[in-house]
C-alpha cells in the first residue's frame, strides 16, 4: 500500500510515473471516467481516471459530487486540458457515500453567500471557503511567528473576567446559578456571592488589562485568543465572537507603538502573499466578477493582490485626530451634506463613512490617527500635555475603517485615578491593575487587531460572517 499523499503535492511534484494513494472528495464525475478529486490542501483538483471497463458497475454508480473516496494508481502526464498530471487509477474505494439530491452543494445552482452562511457545516467544501480558511490559518501562524521574532512572550489571559476593560457594558454574563430561582440578598437583587465565582463574572471584551500586568515584568508580551461583546448588532462588520491579537510593551512611547503595529499589519500581509499565493488569486478573481456588479463609483480602483502589495509597500499616512477633522470639516461629502453623520467640529467622534473617506478618498492609503479628545477615548489612556487629548492611535484601512486601536497607556498613578473617577470606572475592583502604577511604573504602550477584520481585509470579502468558521451573530449560535 503506497503512502497517502495530498493533491497539493501531487500538483507541485515535477516527477510523473509513481505510484500514490489519494483520498478526498470527488467535485465532478464525467463521462464515468474522469473524477475531479479535492482533499481541501488546495482549491485544485486531482483528475482521477479510472479504468471504466474493470470498475464494477455498483461503485460507479456511487461515486457522486461529495462523496468520499480513496483511489490507488500512477501519476501520469496528462493528455487531457487543464491539468498537467493525473492519476491512473489501479484501484478505487468508496469511503462515504452522498445522495446527490440531497448533497445542497452542486456546482450547477452556484449557492449564494447568504445561503452558505444557513449551511456553514459544509461551507468549507467550496472553493471559496476552502481559500479562506486556509489563508485565516496562514495569517494566524504568521502572526506568531511575527511576535516570536521579535522575542515577545506569548501570554494566555482569561476568557472569563470580572472586569470590564472597554468600560462599555456589552458583556456576556458568566453564571451557574438557576435562573428561574436565583437567589437574591436582602434587597432584591441577584446574590452573586451565592454564585461559583462568588461575584458576577463575563466572559471578557478584551485581554488588555492583564496583558499590561505581564508586559510590566516580561517585558514585551501578545495575547491571541477569543474575545466576546454582546452588542446587539446586525452589521457586515460586528461578530459577538471573534478573536483579537493584543500586544502590550514596557517602555514604548506612541511612536514605538504606532511603528510596530505598521510593521506587524506588512508583515503578515507579506506572509500571506508569499504563502497563499494560489488561494488570493482565486480571491482575487472571485472580487473582480463581484465588483463588476457594481455600480462605477463603488468600484475599487485596485484588485485585491494589487492592493495588498500597495500596503505592504507603501508607508502609512500618519496624522492627528485634529487634522483629521479640518480636512473632514472641508470635505465634499461634509459641505453637500452626504455624510450620515455630519462633522460639525472638534470632539465628533469619528465614524466608519469619516475613516474610510481618509482612507479611500482624500489620502488613498492607510491611515494612522493619533492623539484623540479624551472624552471619546478609553480611561486608561495616556493623557497629552494640553489636557484635552489622549495619545491614543487608530490605524485605519480601504474598505473597513478601523483595524487597530492602541495607545500609549497611563502610567501615573494619581492622574490614572483621577481619569477613572471622572469616567465612573470603579477604582476599588481594579487595584490590581492600579498596583502596576504603584511598584515600579514606566511607560508602556499596546494596541489590539480585530483577527477578522484582518482576515476580511486581505481576503477581500465584505462581509465578515464569512471569514471566521462559525459566525455568533444576535440570534445565530448555529453548528
Amino acid at each position: 500500500m503506497s503512502q497517502r499523499v495530498k493533491v497539493k503535492q501531487i500538483l507541485a511534484d515535477d516527477r510523473t510515473n509513481y505510484e500514490v494513494t489519494v483520498k478526498g472528495w470527488v467535485r465532478s464525475f464525467r463521462n464515468n471516467q474522469f473524477i475531479a478529486l479535492n482533499d481541501g490542501s488546495t482549491n485544485n483538483n486531482l483528475q482521477v481516471v479510472i479504468d471504466t471497463e474493470h470498475t464494477d458497475p455498483a461503485t460507479l454508480k456511487r461515486i457522486t459530487t461529495g462523496a468520499a473516496i480513496s483511489a490507488v494508481g500512477e501519476i501520469i502526464p496528462s493528455l487531457g486540458k487543464g491539468q498537467r498530471v493525473e492519476l491512473k487509477a489501479a484501484s478505487l474505494t468508496i469511503l462515504g457515500d452522498c445522495d446527490p439530491e440531497k448533497y445542497p452543494l452542486q456546482l450547477k445552482n452556484r449557492p449564494s453567500l447568504e445561503y452558505l452562511r444557513e449551511i456553514a457545516h459544509l461551507r468549507f467544501r467550496t472553493n471559496t471557503f476552502g481559500a479562506i480558511f486556509r489563508l485565516r490559518s496562514s495569517l494566524a501562524f504568521a502572526v506568531h511567528q511575527f511576535f516570536r521574532e521579535k522575542g515577545f512572550v506569548y501570554l494566555h489571559t482569561p476568557i472569563i473576567t470580572a472586569s470590564d476593560a472597554e468600560g462599555a457594558g456589552e458583556m456576556f454574563r458568566v453564571t451557574t446559578l438557576d435562573l428561574n430561582q436565583p437567589p437574591r440578598t436582602e434587597s432584591g437583587e441577584i446574590d452573586y456571592k451565592e454564585d461559583f465565582f462568588g461575584r458576577s463574572t463575563n466572559l471578557t471584551v478584551s485581554g488588555q488589562l492583564e496583558g499590561e500586568l505581564g508586559a510590566m515584568a516580561l517585558g514585551d508580551i501578545y495575547t491571541f485568543g477569543p474575545t466576546f461583546r454582546a452588542e446587539n448588532s446586525n452589521t457586515a462588520r460586528h461578530l459577538a465572537e471573534f478573536w483579537m491579537i493584543e500586544p502590550e510593551m514596557a517602555f514604548y512611547e506612541l511612536e514605538d507603538n504606532m511603528n510596530l503595529a505598521e510593521e506587524f499589519i506588512k508583515f503578515v500581509i507579506r506572509y500571506a502573499l508569499e504563502h497563499n499565493r494560489e488561494d488570493l488569486e482565486f480571491l482575487a478573481t472571485r472580487l473582480a466578477e463581484e465588483e463588476k456588479t457594481k455600480p462605477q463609483a463603488e468600484r475599487s480602483e485596485m484588485g485585491l493582490i494589487e492592493k495588498l502589495e500597495f500596503v505592504v509597500n507603501n508607508e502609512f499616512m500618519r496624522l492627528t485626530y485634529t487634522e483629521a477633522i479640518s480636512i473632514l470639516k472641508d470635505s465634499k461629502p461634509n459641505k453637500n451634506k452626504k455624510f450620515q453623520y455630519l462633522i460639525e467640529g472638534w470632539g465628533a467622534d469619528l465614524q466608519s463613512e469619516h475613516e474610510r473617506y481618509l482612507v479611500e478618498k482624500h489620502f488613498k492609503k492607510p491611515v494612522i490617527l493619533t492623539d484623540y479628545p479624551k472624552e471619546i477615548k478609553s480611561f486608561y489612556m495616556k493623557l497629552n500635555e494640553d489636557g484635552k487629548t489622549v495619545r491614543a492611535m487608530d490605524i485605519l484601512f480601504p474598505g473597513i475603517g478601523e483595524i487597530v486601536g492602541g495607545s500609549q497607556r497611563e502610567e501615573n498613578y494619581e492622574k490614572l485615578v483621577a481619569r477613572m473617577e471622572e469616567m465612573h470606572v470603579p477604582v476599588e475592583e481594579l487595584s490590581w491593575f492600579l498596583d502596576t502604577r504603584r511598584f515600579g511604573t514606566a511607560p508602556h504602550s499596546g494596541f489590539g487587531l480585530g483577527f477578522e477584520r484582518l482576515v476580511l481585509f486581505v481576503s477581500g470579502m465584505t462581509n465578515i460572517r464569512d471569514v471566521i468558521p462559525f459566525p455568533r451573530t444576535p440570534k445565530n449560535a448555529e453548528f
